[in-house]
């Protein structure tokens, strides 16, 4: 019997949700997840923080003092299976993210997990097979995915931009994804399936298409590069629709955090990420001055997108839904990471191997 069955025979799985404040337990306060939580307590309406798990009991003592009423529990799947929680925010290291998915699924809570979904194309769908399973059952979907551009204003007036045709039919996406500086421990591996799988969600936000095909080329690596690491990347993208992506993946350029997208179509271009909201270049004068701002991380560029993205799951989640990217999302990204860490290896165009929707709208 696996934890997360053992869980399901303790409690029966949650079929109504909650009418007054969502209770949140928050698995790994990291970074990242030490951000939900002062994100959830303090700009976040209908939700509040009620447990805490970390692999370091010190952390987690620390970031929940800093909610009043919020408890640590040292075991993640006891706070999944707690009957005080209501939903589960996990912020764990990706090879934690299948099992407490699946305990958070056997529950039916509603979850938003930061990216990955998991760390493999197959541990993913097993997480899509399951979800599909419960939706089955119930009609309801469980697990939003932290692709948080999607919920930036930019992104989504880009989005907006294509969709109405203002551009005509996009064909060519251009990418950069910069970053200051990485921890040592960030290979050439992980500028795939750590920085450019945020490029893989969004060029499928913005285009509505499936990528096929991945190829990663290796320019001069700058001085700043890690022992060993290939920096910057190329990455080439290819999609169902024949359009093709680049992206530029460089991750040690002592700057700052600088991501940039633009779209060519048939009757014009539109660029985002110059610090100034989207900039549109077409028939008529439309010049705009370029700012030379730049944040100094994700935390800042993105900020709000992350406050947007979490009021929204907290509001879909006591309507009993989902509000962004869901399961099949993070498997699409696995399987195009997964493709493309194949591609960084062999130094050869390699096509992204990934299983049939099934029907999944």
């Amino acid at each position: 019997m696996t934890t997360a069955e053992t869980v399901a025979g303790v409690l029966p799985a949650r079929t109504e949700v909650p009418a007054t404040e969502l209770r949140v337990a928050v698995l790994g306060v990291g970074l990242m997840g030490a951000d939900h939580v002062a994100r959830l307590h303090a700009r976040i309406s209908g939700a509040r923080v009620v447990a805490v798990s970390d692999a370091s009991a010190e952390r987690a003592e620390q970031v929940a003092g800093t909610v009043p009423g919020a408890r640590v529990v040292t075991d993640p799947l006891a706070a999944i299976a707690d009957p005080e929680v209501d939903a589960v925010v996990i912020a764990t290291p990706g090879q934690f993210h299948e099992e407490q998915l699946l305990a958070c699924i056997d529950r039916g809570l509603p979850v938003l997990c930061e990216k990955p979904l998991t760390l493999d194309a197959a541990s993913s769908l097993a997480v899509v097979r399951a979800e599909d399973a419960y939706a089955a059952r119930t009609g309801r979907r469980l697990v939003q995915v932290g692709f948080m551009r999607r919920f930036d204003p930019e992104y989504a007036q880009l989005r907006a931009l294509i969709a109405s045709g203002g551009i005509g039919e996009p064909l060519l996406l251009h990418c950069a994804h910069r970053n200051a500086a990485v921890p040592p421990h960030f290979g050439s591996e992980l500028t795939i399936t750590d920085s450019v799988v945020h490029e893989v969600d969004v060029t499928r936000f913005l285009l509505d298409e499936e990528i096929t095909a991945v190829t990663v080329l290796r320019p001069r690596a700058t001085r700043h590069a890690l022992p060993g690491q290939s920096d910057p990347l190329l990455v080439l993208l290819e999609t169902t629709g024949g359009r093709l992506v680049d992206v530029e993946a460089f991750v040690s350029t002592g700057i700052g955090y600088e991501v940039r997208t633009e779209v060519v179509g048939e009757d014009g271009s539109a660029v985002i990420g110059l610090d100034q909201g989207l900039v549109r270049v077409g028939a008529g004068p439309r010049g705009a001055a370029r700012s030379t701002t730049i944040a100094p991380d994700f935390r800042v560029r993105f900020g709000r997108a992350y406050d947007v993205q979490v009021q929204r799951w907290v509001d879909a989640a006591r309507r009993g839904g989902t509000d962004g990217p869901g399961v099949w999302d993070g498997y699409a990204a696995a399987a195009v990471a997964e493709a493309g860490v194949e591609a960084l290896r062999s130094g050869r165009r390699t096509e992204v191997r990934m299983a049939p929707r099934e029907g999944r709208s």
